[in-house]
């Protein structure tokens, strides 16, 4: 896990390598071990390192092999490395290091940009090739890790973080008028490539983009899940799906084992994560190391669920530590988790995350994390009702249970000159609904969930929020051939039992009861969905600054009457719909737009 950054030139002209340099210092909080920058004529790359696999200095990057004339640049984690690496070495390669980026670099000799198809884990990586000026850029599968591009006069760069890029300077910091838009009504979703600046873009996930020295570029898809039945499971029952998962995850969490140091879970108390630390005892893990955040109530609303984190930590007996943010922390920590996002974004659960990878820093390197399990096994409270829509209506229900407002609503927020005379988030619902494939209504939305959505919102959140604290997070949920299988699971098996019925099942004998059967939690964080005293006066300071009213977003009268009643609207999603805008407007300032 780590921070990569580089700089190509396609005008004849060298890199620049006092840009680089700052591009990958920016980044010094998701690589605070080690940091190197290498220059070669029209490419330069960069790294920041947080050592997981392979403490020593022969894993630093970047990584040059003058023999194959290859230089990499990687973050991430490849689980299958040591099992490459024997491949490799029984064709003839030697290896140097102990580390999964050289096998990355051997990798891409042998295979070429479908290297990644061999590839079991999270990652985004450079490689520029010496002898033909080529640099390949390529992302994972589920977009767990970032890629963000600018492209400027005669050069692209990269790096692993938006802020960082600005870093560089040259960068068109204006907002993308459709990236804005799908902010407040996809749900501060911006999906790949763009960002909501408009001289940044992003890899979508699962691509390999291929540069060429002159600037010209080509993009592979190399993966999507089918949310299709399939031959192969025709004879599995609910009980076999069950079975078919428990297998999944065992894998995948045996899998996210791999390291050099210790590795821990963030334990909510709901099913996911307590799966996660089931599963870890069960083969064999020992002295493992728990942690759970709570925060005081506020509005009436409970915000810990440590009943059943200490519960699962009991009966699996790990070393549990129970984290109660004290109220003096929440407002230091909305600035530092501001300043932590790569993009902006709406979830409170980011301030918990941030808090919660503080203090989490200080006893592990590694945790995993039960992201993901919602959107792939159907846990949310909108699939139910979507399950019993009509095919063609899909899209437009979709819209009406997700979409944080309507885009006629979007005339009462934003002022004119930034409206749009399209409906740019429609048109992306719309067409994911009418992609080839998924012929079911709950298919269709779990793909567009598992694809688009699930990648910036809760993936980006919890790299964005362990990555400031130097602290690798993995998500077994999110292993490729787990997601495969469940792509193909009747709906019916999913929803069963109030939402993600399959994982249920499969729970059964593994974790309490208790923990099956409760309600769906959340990372509750009262204080912001209930804004009030000083985080409130936060908020109304960004957004009656000079600075947002220089900048024009949002309406003033919009904005006077949610300040006079800043808690009784919400999105349809239930998010503060001032909390979302105040949210952009403290990061663009924070960054300096």
């Amino acid at each position: 896990m780590c921070g990569i950054a580089g700089e190509l030139r396609y005008d004849g002209g060298p890199a620049d390598v006092a840009a680089v340099a700052r591009i990958t210092g920016a980044m010094h909080r998701r690589g605070p071990d080690g940091s190197g920058v290498h220059a070669a004529g029209p490419i330069a790359l960069g790294h920041r390192r947080l050592k997981i696999i392979d403490l020593s200095e022969r894993g630093a990057q970047p990584m040059v092999d003058a023999e194959l004339g290859l230089t990499c640049v990687f973050n991430g984690c490849v689980y299958n490395y040591r099992e490459l690496r024997a491949d490799l070495e029984a064709v003839g390669y030697r290896f140097f290091s102990g580390s999964d980026t050289e096998v990355v670099l051997k990798a891409f000799h042998r295979w070429g940009g479908a290297c990644v198809e061999h590839f079991h884990g999270m990652f985004a990586f450079a490689v520029a090739e010496r002898d033909t000026g080529t640099l390949t850029l390529a992302r994972d599968r589920l977009g767990i890790k970032p890629l963000y591009l600018a492209d400027g006069p005669g050069r692209l760069r990269f790096a692993s973080s938006l802020p960082a890029l600005l870093a560089g300077g040259g960068v068109d910091t204006g907002i993308d008028p459709v990236a804005l838009h799908h902010y407040l009504s996809f749900h501060a979703v911006v999906p790949a490539p763009r960002t909501i600046l408009a001289g940044v873009s992003k890899l979508p996930p699962a691509t390999v983009r291929t540069v060429s020295r002159d600037g010209t570029s080509t993009d592979h898809l190399y993966w999507r899940p089918v949310h299709e039945r399939r031959a192969e499971y025709r004879s599995l029952d609910a009980g076999g799906w069950a079975e078919l998962l428990g297998e999944r995850l065992r894998t995948a969490v045996r899998r996210r084992m791999v390291a050099d140091v210790p590795v821990g879970v963030l334990l909510s108390g709901g099913l996911d994560s307590s799966m996660i630390v089931a599963l870890l005892a069960e083969q064999g893990q020992r002295d493992l190391r728990t942690f759970s955040v709570g925060f005081p109530s506020a509005g009436g609303e409970r915000g810990d669920e440590f009943d059943y984190s200490d519960l699962v930590a009991k009966e699996f007996g790990t070393d549990h530590q129970q984290i109660m943010i004290e109220p003096g922390r929440m407002l230091p920590a909305v600035d530092a988790c501001v300043e932590a996002m790569a993009e902006p974004m709406v979830s409170h659960d980011c301030v918990a995350f941030h808090l919660l990878s503080e203090d989490v820093s200080t006893s592990v390197g590694v945790v995993q994390s039960g992201q993901g399990a919602d959107e792939v096994l159907a846990g949310y409270s909108w699939y139910p009702p979507l399950a019993r829509v009509p095919r063609d209506d899909a899209a437009r229900a979709y819209a009406r249970v997700f979409t944080d407002r309507s885009h006629a609503d979007m005339a009462n927020v934003l002022e004119p000159g930034r409206l749009l005379d399209h409906d740019p988030s429609r048109d992306l619902i719309a067409a994911h609904f009418a992609a080839p494939g998924a012929d079911d209504t709950l298919d269709a939305a779990l793909r567009l969930d598992s694809t688009v959505m699930l990648v910036d919102d809760p993936v980006k959140r919890v790299d964005n929020m362990t990555m400031a604290w130097g602290v690798e997070a993995r998500v077994p949920f999110l292993d490729h051939e787990l997601v495969e299988a469940m792509a193909a699971c009747p709906p019916a098996h999913k929803l069963a039992h109030g939402g993600k019925g399959v994982l249920k099942q499969a729970a059964r004998g593994v974790v309490p009861d208790a923990v099956i059967d409760r309600r769906k939690g959340y990372f509750p964080v009262p204080a912001i969905r209930h804004l009030d005293g000083p985080l409130l006066e936060r908020v109304a300071d960004a957004l009656t600054s000079t600075a947002a009213r220089e900048r024009g977003l949002v309406r003033r009268d919009w904005l006077d009457a949610m300040l006079a009643d800043p808690n009784s609207r919400r999105t349809n999603l239930g998010s503060n719909a001032l909390w979302q805008v105040a949210v952009l407007e403290m990061w663009l300032q924070e960054r300096g737009v």
